[in-house]
């Protein structure tokens, strides 16, 4: 990796004022890195006239006006499920493999009303629906960690977006979050992941999955830089009904915060089969360092964390069955030849428009929404995601309260792709996803922060979580482990 490229932003920005760097001239090296790194599969394009223009922009606002933006020639990668006005927007499916927007997604109009350089459009599962990145129509994304034949896979669904970071082709990039899907990759990719709270970042142009537990993520490879990016894109937005109406006021981060007033709960229930002996290790090692700071550790209970896999899973295809029935042929996207008939027409471009991952979700979403199903399977579910949510109210704002809880963020470090291939989709995202999953279903924050390598020397990392809003106290926290374990960078 050109050291350049692994700059932080604060040190991009000096380099730019000491003139040692320009925004074109550091978009260029991005750009150059992303086509270097070609075999990674990270980008399903990149976007170079777009980078080269905003870089422009950036330079004219640093030099000529000195009225400088937070992210001037800032390179960033938007996963292909946000959209992106006059610019390919494909979930990575045969669906939309044409299909151009005419807006922007609020996330991604806000980076470049910052400055920001879009450098291209990452690699994602079809629809997002996976936590592997291995079930794109362009291709599966490899992990940067693990350049051999037997390769390891990304993690997803936003596993582009993770390795465009990690090998040095952005400094940021923008990911979404229904189950894990930033923290995953980011984890097994050895970057920063944040799954915001529910409504702080606006999902206006993201391309929905689950409504009621997608979230615009971020992944960068330091706390400072994704504070940065947070600041940028986070707070109301009149065109999303979803995001929260009370102000955002920009989070700070306190290199001094004093951990012996932080009170950090380790729930039981995460200790779960399958779980690696590196991860646990690693889980042990952080908590140590915790109280060796004198931070307050104790034993919390989530008692109905047992369940949430199984809810999350009715959950989700309950909604994808719904989201995905507008893709019928008539209005956009994908148009099968056959027209017989309305019925054979449908049919037909949900056949050649979507994979078996996404039909298999269409097919158990319909059934558990069955009239005959209804109340057993999707209303009992709903009822136990408000408990998986009271579970953490308790923990948070009852008796013996914590601020934070620790928590590995996968079960093991990156798997080999012909090993997760040869299981079935469904299988891993509840293997992969168990420690990440009910953050979503409780609208709560959650980040992921690597920590160390395994014995395979791939990245391990933990995971925080905190009440609703309390994203700067966990990025503080978060930024202290950060400093304390020094994880080693990427060399690619």
């Amino acid at each position: 990796m050109n050291k350049l490229t692994s700059y932080t932003i604060k040190e991009i920005h000096k380099s730019f004022c000491d003139k040692l760097l320009t925004p074109t001239s550091f978009v260029d090296l991005c750009i150059q890195r992303a086509r270097q790194t070609k075999e990674l599969n990270a980008f399903i394009n990149i976007t170079n006239e777009e980078a080269e223009n905003h870089a422009i922009e950036s330079e004219k606002r640093v030099y000529v006006e000195k009225k400088s933006k937070p992210l001037d020639g800032i390179t960033i990668a938007i996963k292909d499920n946000f959209c992106t006005k006059n610019i390919q927007t494909t979930c990575a499916s045969n669906m939309l493999k044409n299909f151009v927007p005419t807006y922007d997604a609020t996330v991604y109009s806000r980076l470049i009303d910052s400055g920001a350089c879009l450098v291209g459009k990452s690699n994602l599962d079809e629809f997002a629906m996976g936590s592997g990145t291995v079930d794109s129509i362009f291709g599966p994304t490899r992990n940067p960690w693990c350049y051999s034949e037997d390769w390891r896979i990304s993690g997803g669904s936003s596993g582009g977006s993770a390795v465009a970071v990690a090998s040095g082709a952005c400094v940021a990039a923008i990911g979404s979050d229904t189950g894990g899907s930033t923290r995953n990759p980011a984890a097994l990719c050895g970057v920063v992941g944040l799954k915001p709270t529910y409504g702080l970042v606006s999902r206006y142009g993201l391309i929905p999955l689950v409504n009621s537990m997608d979230v615009p993520g971020i992944l960068a490879r330091n706390i400072d830089d994704l504070t940065i990016i947070l600041n940028c894109v986070a707070g109301p937005d009149i065109l999303d009904s979803t995001t929260i109406k009370k102000e955002f006021k920009t989070i700070k981060i306190n290199k001094d915060i004093d951990l012996s007033k932080i009170k950090i709960g380790i729930p039981s229930e995460y200790y779960c089969e399958g779980m690696s002996e590196d991860v646990l290790d690693v889980w042990r090692s952080v908590t140590d360092l915790l109280e060796n700071e004198k931070c307050q550790v104790s034993t919390v209970s989530l008692p109905h964390t047992s369940v949430s896999i199984a809810v999350y899973s009715i959950l989700n295809q309950c909604e994808v069955a719904s989201n995905m029935a507008r893709y019928d042929g008539l209005e956009y996207g994908l148009r099968a030849s056959e027209d017989y008939s309305t019925e054979e027409l449908y049919a037909s471009t949900r056949s050649e428009g979507f994979n078996n991952v996404v039909r298999s979700r269409i097919f158990a979403g319909n059934y558990f929404l069955l009239t005959r199903n209804y109340e057993k399977y999707f209303l009992k579910a709903l009822k136990l995601r408000r408990l998986i949510a009271d579970d953490f109210k308790k923990v948070f704002h009852g008796d013996n309260s914590v601020n934070l809880l620790l928590t590995p963020t996968t079960l093991s470090d990156a798997p080999l792709y012909k090993d997760f291939t040869s299981k079935h989709n469904r299988e891993q995202c509840a293997f992969q996803d168990y420690c990440t999953q009910p953050a979503n279903m409780a609208g709560i924050p959650a980040i992921s922060i690597p920590i160390r390598l395994s014995n395979n020397n791939l990245p391990l990392s933990i995971q925080l979580m905190g009440p609703m809003l309390s994203e700067e106290l966990m990025l503080n926290v978060a930024k202290k482990i950060e400093t304390m374990v020094n994880f080693p960078s990427l060399e690619v």
